[in-house]
């Protein structure tokens, strides 16, 4: 008897008891699991917005904290240190983020290569949602993150994320708020690989730096 047959085997001794007229659908299946692993209320407390910047930095992600007011100097004093001449931007960025900003602005276009892309020297965008307990930023195309080549080819990420109302704890509670149709991006951290001698090299598969700027947001403001 070779393998296949000992695991078919134990598939049909598992259904025998199965109705034929029963599909996967038909029975409700209980999701008991736990959905967040962060205690209730941490969104209002902070605990949530500190537990992402924490998973952010142990993924090498660059974690800074603002709030609406103090954006544009933020942004504008992050493309001087990283020397940005260029900075491309998503058709839906608001325009006061990069007021002032000191680089030239390059608009998102359908006709550009990724040779043009690569000549940029950084990219600004929103996110959808961040995930607090992973430390993942997840992209969907939405007007202020633009198509999703322009978050991995350049070589200079920075993503804005809004707190508290971006934030959440887990990825269960993400995907209620993602569209599956839509170009899903998740990241975590810069781009990397390790090969067999487990030497790291960042910025094969997209941005070699990704710096994420935490939007501290008032209540009714």
């Amino acid at each position: 008897m070779s393998g296949r047959d000992v695991v078919l085997g134990r598939i049909c001794r598992a259904l025998r008891d199965v109705p034929r007229a029963e599909t996967p659908d038909g029975v409700p299946v209980p999701r008991e699991y736990e959905r967040a692993h962060v205690p209730s209320g941490a969104a209002a407390s902070g605990a949530l917005a500190d537990l992402l910047a924490e998973n952010l930095a142990d993924y090498r992600a660059v974690v800074h904290r603002t709030d609406a007011g103090g954006l544009p100097a933020l942004l504008r004093r992050l493309l001087l240190e990283r020397g940005s001449g260029t900075v491309l931007v998503p058709p839906g960025l608001p325009p006061r983020w990069l007021e002032g900003a000191g680089a030239a602005l390059v608009p998102d276009r359908a006709a550009s290569t990724a040779r043009d892309l690569d000549a940029v020297d950084s990219v600004v965008t929103g996110c959808a949602v961040a995930i607090a307990e992973t430390g993942t930023i997840v992209l969907d195309g939405g007007p202020d993150q633009g198509r999703r080549r322009i978050t991995l080819v350049p070589d200079h990420h920075v993503c804005v994320v809004r707190v508290p109302d971006q934030v959440v704890a887990s990825v269960s509670e993400a995907l209620e708020r993602l569209d599956p149709a839509r170009p899903l991006t998740w990241i975590s951290g810069p781009s990397a690989t390790s090969d067999i001698e487990l030497d790291r090299v960042e910025g094969v598969h997209g941005p070699r730096t990704l710096e994420v700027v935490l939007v501290e947001e008032r209540a009714g403001g």
